[in-house]
């Protein structure tokens, strides 16, 4: 069982993360669609912040690392008020998730 993107069915694990990592916009739409986010500027910011984390340290940062590395990156908004609002799934797992990315070590990324 696993997400239906571009007539490719990929597999996921019993918490719904890809089993490997899949950088297609498609992967993000069919996954945030199914987790019932609309997609916004904010969304997809996120989506590239965590791809590049992944593709960069082979993992996701913790929440905590998470909030200080994207306000560092991109300074201005409150960040934690915000992650909560686009991904109100707890934030570390749900924008990996919908990032099309693999399931998070630990509680939610290094």
């Amino acid at each position: 069982m696993g997400y239906m993107i571009d007539g490719v069915e990929y597999e996921y694990d019993e918490e719904k993360f890809l089993l490997e990592p899949n950088y297609s916009d498609e992967a993000v739409k069919v996954i945030a669609a199914e987790e019932g986010i609309t997609l916004t500027d904010d969304h997809w910011l996120v989506v590239e912040f965590l791809r590049n984390q992944y593709r960069d340290h082979g993992q996701t940062p913790n929440f905590r690392n998470f909030l200080k590395e994207i306000d560092e990156q991109h300074p201005g908004k409150d960040w934690k008020k915000l992650l909560y609002d686009l991904f109100p799934m707890q934030p570390a797992r749900q924008a990996v998730r919908v990032s099309g990315l693999p399931k998070p070590y630990g509680k939610g990324g290094y």
